[in-house]
């Protein structure tokens, strides 16, 4: 405890680290604020009257939206609209050599890349913005306002700009703040779901149900280790660097290594496989009264606590964590960058048998991590098959938890940068966070 009063002290001590930690802290708030004010021409009791419990994709947006999503807030679509452009531009330079130019540009390549995906938000958000008042809203009766049209237009605008500012409050804890700006904000959406949901497990446990609460917290506990172990692991590639003589200096000769993640892909492979996973029992519903087959899948794959529902979610993550592997880790361009570097791994030729090294050594650690994803994903369905509510399951596992664990480690790890700059003593005992890439972040 004395150590942690110490680190503590240390980080306010540090008037950059303090100024940011406060900058966080307010641009959070600020946040979440918005996250409770109701779109003008909606009746706000009407909404928090409904049972409003969105389900499929729905549920997993307004999860990392904290809840705006199901209030009608406008900042109803948060950073998802941002996110999503993230990702097709971030597919779009894996696959098209105009975007590929681009992003070897530098500087100037990212800023272009940057403009396109705001661009592209603002189209993304226009087209989820209509599909979420005409599917979420509209549907409730809380709508005050006469025309329906003139509602729609005034929402479509207003989301838009909820979404914009969410991305500009992104942008600037990433510049004057602790940790990654979008992460962040999808975090604290998640977080503020976790004391109503403690609050209503200990309310359903009761007073004789204290012991099964405490023994769910310490699963809880090694859950998020294991979640720990699964983010930071890594299989690191020797590389040893040939001695060079720059102006009678030597270069090089060293060795270093090539850290390859067990889990390369991050939450991407869960979010993809979430995504699909109503796709079965929404098409059941189209034959469901001429096909007794149809009604059987339709039914079956609504209950997510279904065995067929989670083998088929756990079969989707494995392809998608391989698939996503392969479009975001290119063998070949490491063991180029080696080789133009003067790097070699030991016993390797440089070049072609290099990469195919390491696309050996990738298949066989991404099996692994695609199987312990899966375990991950599923867990809160297990978890509510053994008792637990299931508001709070969905901390036992899940995205939420990997994205929980990701922006928090990478937190950790600026904050101790910061104190091994100042020659403080660092968070762990070792002095030292591991500075791992995180994968975690999905913009």
């Amino acid at each position: 405890m004395k150590k942690f009063i110490s680190t503590v002290k240390n980080i306010f001590s540090i008037e950059d680290l303090r100024v940011r930690i406060l900058n966080t802290v307010g641009f959070l708030i600020i946040f979440r604020l918005g996250s409770f004010i109701v779109l003008p021409g909606v009746d706000a009791s009407i909404i928090l009257n409904k049972s409003n419990n969105p389900e499929g994709i729905f549920k997993l947006i307004d999860t990392f939206l904290g809840g705006a999503f199901s209030n009608a807030s406008i900042f109803g679509l948060g950073i998802m609209p941002y996110i999503s452009a993230s990702i097709v531009l971030q597919l779009l330079t894996v696959g098209v050599p105009y975007f590929q130019k681009m992003q070897k540009e530098g500087e100037s390549g990212r800023k272009r890349i940057n403009q396109i995906t705001r661009v592209l938000t603002i189209a993304i958000t226009i087209a989820q913005g209509i599909g979420y008042v005409t599917a979420t809203i509209i549907p409730t009766g809380a709508v005050t306002m006469e025309s329906t049209t003139m509602f729609m237009v005034s929402s479509l605008i207003l989301l838009s700009a909820g979404t914009m500012f969410c991305m500009w409050l992104g942008e600037k804890i990433t510049e004057k703040g602790i940790g990654n700006g979008i992460s962040m904000l999808i975090m604290i959406g998640i977080i503020s779901r976790f004391p109503g949901a403690l609050i209503a497990e200990g309310a359903e446990k009761g007073s004789s149900g204290l012991l099964l609460l405490i023994i769910e917290g310490l699963v809880l506990f090694f859950v998020v280790v294991g979640v720990i172990a699964l983010t930071e692991a890594t299989r690191r590639i020797p590389v040893q660097y040939a001695k060079q003589v720059v102006g009678g200096k030597v270069y090089g000769g060293q060795r270093q290594y090539i850290p390859i993640k067990v889990n390369a892909s991050g939450v991407m492979p869960i979010i993809f496989a979430q995504s699909l996973m109503f796709v079965p029992a929404l098409i059941a519903q189209i034959w469901a009264s001429e096909s007794d087959i149809a009604n059987y899948i339709g039914t079956t794959f609504s209950d997510f606590t279904s065995w067929q529902y989670n083998l088929l979610f756990a079969t989707l993550i494995i392809v998608f964590t391989f698939f996503y592997t392969a479009i975001t880790v290119n063998p070949e361009q490491i063991a180029e960058d080696m080789k133009r570097n003067g790097g070699f791994v030991p016993g390797i030729k440089p070049g072609a048998p290099t990469g195919e090294f390491i696309d050996g050594i990738i298949s066989k650690i991404t099996l692994p991590g695609s199987v312990l994803l899966s375990a991950v994903a599923i867990l809160p369905t297990l978890a509510i098959v053994a008792g637990v509510g299931g508001e709070f399951a969905q901390f036992f596992g899940g995205t939420s938890l990997l994205i929980m664990v990701g922006v928090i480690m990478d937190t950790l790890r600026q904050i101790e940068s910061y104190l091994l700059m100042r020659h403080y003593e660092g968070m762990m005992k070792s002095g030292n966070v591991k500075n791992n890439s995180s994968n975690y972040q999905v913009a």
